[in-house]
């Protein structure tokens, strides 16, 4: 049985306790959170599932009893506030598996954090992992993966299409759902309102294809209500946005190898995930209906554990550990 610390109780953390409380093998020994309102409370009473682990204020407070045999954080997206946490959790000789969207690939985007935490990892004798839905697999490490069969890779294309009608709130607010045009260009220039994860899978990509990408770009842009739309969330009056339209384009001497495109939208006409490799041969294969974010993203976690605890010592990406599979 493997025991497990979770770090981070949001919608995703708790979605999370409820997946492990299903699955054979693994058991959460300890949670932490710093909102005020969760700790000391039970993971059982706020996830619905029979647990009585108490949720602690502190990793040192949660190690007090047991220790585990790894940490899953889902607390945030970006480098500068997950490294402090993934330190501390090594310090104490525990591998980590995070959902942290930058740190998937972090070598070029944050090179100096990355290669901090590399070296903290390999003092510590442990492996962490940056992994989710996506970035971590559909964007970067599937296609990756389907390349296994080229002779030669000449480009890379992928399309996500999802209806975020059936995602979390947190996930519908994130991609600007209901908001005017005018917020949502104010939100996107903030830095607020974006799919955090493109330019680190078009570094995934490129890092085994042997390219050296010189220029990427991250696109983003609205997608706008033609008419009023209404779900049991939201109301969104025609004119202002369903969701947001996020293109990573990847160049290497100017021409163009790595094109991502991610579209959420509440109401999106067409759900589905599609890989195209021009190589030889040309691959190409979609996922009709799609992936479903939460669902995936809470099951690649989870199956990489076994991976990341038999995995050497360092900060690793997807494609760096043996292949994760449902276990």
């Amino acid at each position: 049985m493997l025991k497990v610390l979770q770090i981070g109780l949001g919608p995703l953390g708790l979605k999370i306790a409820s997946f492990i409380e299903e699955r054979k093998g693994l058991t959460t020994v300890s949670a932490v959170d710093k909102d005020p309102e969760l700790i000391g409370k039970s993971l059982g009473s706020l996830a619905g599932i029979a647990s009585d682990v108490i949720v602690s204020s502190s990793v040192q407070e949660a190690l007090a009893n047991e220790k585990p045999d790894v940490a899953v954080l889902t607390t945030v997206s970006d480098m500068k506030r997950i490294t402090p946490q993934i330190l501390e959790v090594m310090e104490h000789g525990i591998p980590v598996v995070s959902t942290c969207e930058e740190l998937s690939y972090p070598w070029d985007t944050a090179p100096d954090l990355a290669k901090r935490m590399d070296e903290k990892a390999k003092e510590a004798g442990v492996a962490v992992l940056g992994t989710g839905v996506n970035p971590g697999f559909l964007m970067d490490s599937l296609p990756t993966f389907l390349t296994a069969v080229c002779q030669d890779v000449r480009s890379v294309k992928v399309n996500r299409y999802q209806n975020a009608r059936f995602r979390r709130i947190p996930f519908q607010k994130k991609i600007g759902a209901g908001l005017s045009p005018d917020e949502f260009e104010q939100k996107k220039q903030d830095g607020s309102l974006r799919h955090v994860g493109l330019t680190e899978s078009m570094q995934m990509i490129a890092s085994r294809m042997g390219w050296r990408l010189d220029k990427t770009e991250d696109i983003i842009s609205p997608v706008i209500a033609k008419e009023e739309i209404k779900t049991e969330a939201m109301t969104i009056p025609e004119g202002y946005a369903t969701g947001v339209r996020q293109i990573g384009n990847g160049y290497q001497n100017g021409e163009l190898k790595i094109e991502l495109v991610f579209q959420a939208t509440v109401g999106e006409p067409e759900s589905y995930d599609e890989v195209i490799i021009e190589g030889t041969p040309g691959i190409r294969s979609r996922i009709e209906g799609g992936v479903n974010g939460d669902v995936a993203t809470c099951a690649i976690t989870l199956n990489a554990i076994p991976q990341v605890l038999r995995s050497k010592a360092g900060l690793m990406t997807m494609v760096d550990i043996p292949p994760v599979s449902f276990f």
